[in-house]
Formats: C-alpha cells, structure tokens, sequence
C-alpha cells in the first residue's frame, strides 16, 4: 500500500488515539507488524506549540517511517500552519483529524463537528493540501448523526481538495463509541472515490479484519480500542489475511516481557512521575481477562514509584506463570 512516496510493509493502521497513541506505543504496534500508525491529534493552535503536550507529541525520534502527525482545528489558516510546523518538525504525512467525537473537541467546532460544515471543510483542506509538499490525509466519520450522513459528500470535497487518503470510521459524531460500527457507508465511499479508503470502527479480531476488507473492498483497515494492550493484533491480523490460519495467542511470558519493556519506554519518554500514571492505563490492559487481574489493577493503582509498579506487575505475573504450570501440571496427571 502506498501513500505518496511512501511504500508500506501492509494495509495495517493504528488509529490515532488522544492520550494513547504516543511515540512507545506507536513504535510498538509498528513493532509488531502495523503499516502505519498517526500520531496523538495536535492542536493547531500556534500558541501551544511550545506547551510540554504538544512537544512531546512532536517528538519522533527513532519512530520507523512514515511519521504521520494528525491535526486538529477549525480554523483553515491555522491549519496550514500547524501542517508546515509539524512537517518541520519531521512529520512525513499530515493527517486532518474531522472524526474525534469528544466534546471539548466539537465545542470548538473541530474534529467531527466539521462535517457540519462542508464549505469550511472544502476550505480546511485546500488550505493544508496547498501549505505542504507532504502527502495529506482525511479521517472523519460517516456524518454528524443518523439523519445527517454526507460522507459521501466529504469523500467528494477531500478528493477534489487534494487529499491522498481517506479514513473512515463507521459511525457518526453522535453515536460516539457506542452502539455498533456500520461499513455500509464506508463500501459506498470506496465504490464513489478513486482515493485508497481504510476502514475503522470495532475491526477486533483477525477473522473482523477480513471480513470489513472483503465487504467494504477497502484498501486497509484501521485498529484503535483493540490494541490497547493487545498490540500484538497486527501480527496475529497481518498473518490471518496472508495464510488465512491463526497464529497462538501470546504466552504468558511473552506478555509479561512486552509490558516490562512498554513501561521502561513510557519511563523514558514522560519521566518517572507522569511516567507512572500514564503507565497504569496501559497495565490496566494488558492484564484484562488473566486470572485475579480486578484486584491486581485497584491495587496497582494506588502505587507512586517505578520501583513499586515494576515489582507489583512482576509479582502478577509470576503468579500467572506459577498457575498455568500447575494446571499443565493437572493436566498431565489426568493424560
């Protein structure tokens, strides 16, 4: 799949996710086996460029190409200029944010509040298209709410604008994350553009993969909720739609030597204070569904340092390994 002069290894996008999708967390899912992954939404507001924030979502040292950086406003100008700061500060692909449903977001009639207005949304993307020799892309939802679907109309404006890609999420601004994605709308939008289209919303196993890609004829899919600390699911995907058999879910220990490693990362990138809190999160899910991890994450929270964290999570996942060898253990007696 291309993008530009960019060649990517697959069709795998990691969806921008606001307060997830940082430079670990990206590198990871690159890691194991995503395309693509676009960075946390950027504001576009010139005045917080130099905000701690805003730099760090800046920052792409050592992240694989292509860096994708999204953009969030209202406002054309800005825009443009928020797409010519971050291209200098090595953003390789521009990506405009018109799909975040989240309040403070649409209050200041950004993100997918924009589909509302589809003559800002024409003048939004002529003005990035025109700022940067960058290739850039266009994610938004199928429309404000149920009564109000016009994607096809976006598709139509993006195209014509100079828009490079299109990433749709089934759902509209109103449904949020509720309720259950639609790719109906997305199939319409691939058959009216010649544009590559990557399809989102609920793709969450291998076998969901394929089955948005062959009923949407989507060029790609894009992954958000379901990576979260399950970052693995691009390699499991990437192999399902190259063999159509699955790989084994990850062990035990191979969980347990990810998330060390995902968490010495966050450490380095946000210090050891904010490091912490952002950590628990992530080891929130990676440990959803194992065996007495309820009372392991309400206790895990109420930690302060690295040293507390690290122990508890090695402590958890000893005890996982300790279990699962004493029920092969049953299991061999019972053979």
């Amino acid at each position: 799949m291309r993008i530009g002069p960019h060649v990517l290894r697959n069709n795998l996008f990691v969806a921008p996710m606001a307060g997830v999708t940082d430079r670990p967390f990206r590198q990871l899912c690159k890691k194991f086996g995503a395309g693509m992954a676009v960075s946390e939404m950027v504001a576009s507001n010139s005045l917080l460029w130099g905000s701690e924030k805003t730099r760090r979502r800046a920052n792409h040292e050592g992240e694989p190409d292509p860096i994708s950086v999204q953009i969030a406003g209202a406002d054309p100008q800005m825009m443009a200029e928020a797409a010519i700061y971050n291209v200098g500060e090595g953003a390789q692909i521009i990506d405009i944010n018109m799909g975040c449903p989240a309040k403070k977001i649409c209050n200041v009639m950004a993100g997918s509040a924009l589909l509302k207005d589809e003559l800002l949304v024409g003048r939004i993307l002529e003005a990035v298209v025109g700022a940067v020799n960058v290739p850039v892309t266009l994610k938004f939802r199928t429309g404000w709410d149920q009564q109000n679907k016009n994607a096809l109309t976006v598709a139509r404006i993006a195209e014509e604008s100079g828009i490079q890609l299109l990433s749709i999420h089934g759902r509209t601004r109103a449904c949020g994350y509720t309720g259950h994605a639609e790719y109906d709308t997305i199939a319409d939008v691939k058959s009216a553009t010649r544009l590559p289209v990557v399809a989102n919303g609920d793709i969450n196993t291998p076998e969901k993969a394929r089955h948005v890609l062959d009923y949407t004829k989507a060029d790609g899919i894009m992954i958000g909720r379901a990576a979260q600390g399950r970052p693995w699911i691009f390699r499991e995907i990437e192999y399902y739609l190259k063999t159509g058999a699955h790989l084994p879910p990850p062990r035990v220990t191979e969980i347990h030597q990810v998330l060390i490693a995902h968490l010495y990362d966050l450490y380095a990138f946000y210090g050891t204070d904010t490091g912490v809190k952002i950590a628990r999160k992530h080891i929130s899910w990676y440990t959803k569904g194992l065996a007495g991890s309820a009372g392991f994450r309400h206790a895990m929270n109420q930690l302060q340092s690295v040293e507390e964290q690290l122990a508890a999570v090695n402590r958890f996942f000893d005890q996982q390994a300790q279990q699962y060898e004493h029920l092969r253990y049953e299991e061999e007696l019972a053979a």
